[in-house]
């Protein structure tokens, strides 16, 4: 049996240990929030097992870094960056809708976390958050199934018989006859058009409570680029005579009350726009055609460029938190000559 304290933290470890807290404790203080508001009786357990979940793990979480005398993460507060007795902001439905994006996020998260884990606690810290998301994430997908609200991706016709590619035109899409998208594009486009979706809502309702007009424009560029994005999947799956998804902009009210910090809104933000870049590769590695893979080019090229704006904004602040980080050699040697001198 590995003896756990003698054995020290990898880098792969102790950075997603840290990002996780960080995490939790933003993801806990909106959670919060949205239970101080919600009124649908259905959702409201979920929400109320979404918190329960955030709080367990922050308590192993910060039992682990006490474990090995790590500091722990300053992260996001409940007395700090979110005020329970603001208006509603965001309808029940957007609550529900939440539940289900962050829960597929952070299973994919957790599923990395695990497959680079060694230590026993932290491979069974990262196998728990696993098998509860897991059970979890059936709950909120039946809830949304009761409600008339899950959008099911497009339905593919059966095939007569297998069939294999014939032709390099397959690969191309700029010029020509466009061949139609294969199952694996359509699912990428439209979960990017449905996160891209989620996102303007998010950021419009995030616009209107900002205190800092720095802030509120960037939340305000940040849902024109989403627009933009839907835009872009929209055409290409109308293009196949393919569905497009709904969007939720009805999910925000009309309040301008300060509600989240400035801090934890740009944290959620420029998070997201991180996410996004990789699903925008992955989207890129699993489109043979073309013209689809080029467009995730230009459009990761966009959001890099708000990301890095973003990143200025919470540094020129003092918002954000340095993660693990490789020690300057350079930097201690110039200490120790200093100090002998």
């Amino acid at each position: 049996m590995e003896k756990v304290k003698q054995v020290q933290l990898t880098s792969a470890e102790i950075t997603a240990l840290w990002a996780s807290y960080i995490n939790d404790s933003a993801i806990a203080c909106k959670i919060k929030y949205f239970l101080s508001k919600v009124e649908d009786e259905e959702i409201k357990p979920l929400l109320k097992k979404a918190f329960d979940i955030t709080q367990g793990n922050l308590k192993t979480l910060t039992e682990i870094f006490n474990r090995e005398k790590y500091p722990i993460p300053y992260g996001f507060k409940l007395d700090e960056d979110v005020v329970l007795h603001a208006p509603r902001l965001y309808s029940d439905t957007y609550f529900l809708y939440y539940l289900h994006q962050a829960v597929q996020i952070a299973l994919q998260g957790y599923s990395m976390n695990l497959s680079l884990a060694v230590r026993a606690d932290v491979y069974s810290h990262f196998s728990e958050c696993l098998s509860q998301l897991t059970i979890f994430l059936r709950e909120i997908k039946e809830l949304l199934l009761s409600k008339g609200l899950y959008i099911r991706s497009p339905y593919l016709p059966i095939p007569d018989d297998i069939d294999f590619v014939k032709r390099k035109s397959f690969l191309t899409g700029f010029f020509g006859e466009k061949r139609s998208l294969t199952g694996t594009e359509i699912t990428n486009l439209y979960a990017n058009y449905q996160r891209n979706a989620f996102g303007v809502t998010t950021l419009l309702g995030f616009s209107q409570v900002a205190q800092s007009k720095e802030v509120a424009d960037f939340m305000i560029r940040g849902k024109e680029i989403a627009k933009k994005h839907c835009k872009v999947f929209d055409s290409i799956l109308k293009e196949d005579d393919l569905p497009v998804p709904e969007t939720w902009d009805t999910g925000v009210t009309a309040s301008t009350t300060y509600t989240f910090s400035d801090k934890l809104m740009m944290f959620y933000t420029t998070t997201l726009i991180a996410l996004s870049i990789g699903f925008y590769g992955t989207s890129m590695a699993m489109s043979p055609r073309r013209d689809i893979a080029l467009q995730y080019v230009r459009l990761s090229a966009e959001i890099a460029k708000y990301a890095e704006d973003g990143a200025n904004i919470m540094i020129k602040n003092g918002w954000l938190e340095q993660p693990p980080m490789a020690p300057n050699r350079d930097e201690l040697a110039t200490k120790k000559k200093n100090k002998n001198i």
